[in-house]
């Protein structure tokens, strides 16, 4: 999509350098391909937002409150399973990630494998590591095996995205 930038009136778009979509001004990833296309023209960082239906059909802007102490780190659910903004704290050497019951993170879904993915802390961070699962873990839109996680990683679990806080 091509947009008109109206004081000008000339056309404005920015094209992915990974594989030359044309993607409508503002956009931080590729519609077509998931690369990220950079912070745009204000120099913002990137952000990821997320919504959720409301009772009248229309989108709501979920916010992670500013007043949520988590010591460490942390994952927050962004959305899926109408559990939007609910925090798991990252303690310990491992934390379990899955469809069962005895998952520390339990994530009630199909699309999620009963043992998904594990997070580990090691010397140098906290990584997330896919257990095999049919789905796969994405990290940042890309489908990961092993990954170290950075403040503000958004990670897809089947139909769940949950954003990795360290603070």
């Amino acid at each position: 999509m091509i947009l008109r930038d109206r004081p000008y009136n000339r056309l404005v778009a920015l094209h992915c350098t990974e594989c030359g979509f044309v993607n409508a001004e503002g956009a931080n990833y590729c519609q077509k391909c998931g690369a990220f296309l950079g912070a745009g023209e204000s120099g913002d960082e990137p952000t990821t937002s997320s919504y959720r239906i409301g009772e009248t059909g229309e989108q709501d802007a979920i916010e992670i409150e500013p007043g949520i102490d988590v010591p460490g780190a942390s994952l927050v659910i962004r959305s899926g399973g109408g559990r939007a903004g609910e925090v798991f704290p990252v303690d310990g050497e491992r934390l379990a990630i899955g469809r069962s019951p005895d998952a520390p993170i339990f994530l009630d879904d199909v699309t999620v494998s009963r043992n998904h993915a594990l997070l580990v802390t090691r010397n140098d961070g906290i990584y997330i590591d896919d257990l095999g699962s049919l789905n796969g873990t994405y990290v940042n839109r890309h489908r990961v095996e092993s990954r170290k996680l950075e403040d503000g990683d958004e990670i897809q679990v089947g139909k769940y995205k949950l954003s990795f806080l360290e603070r």
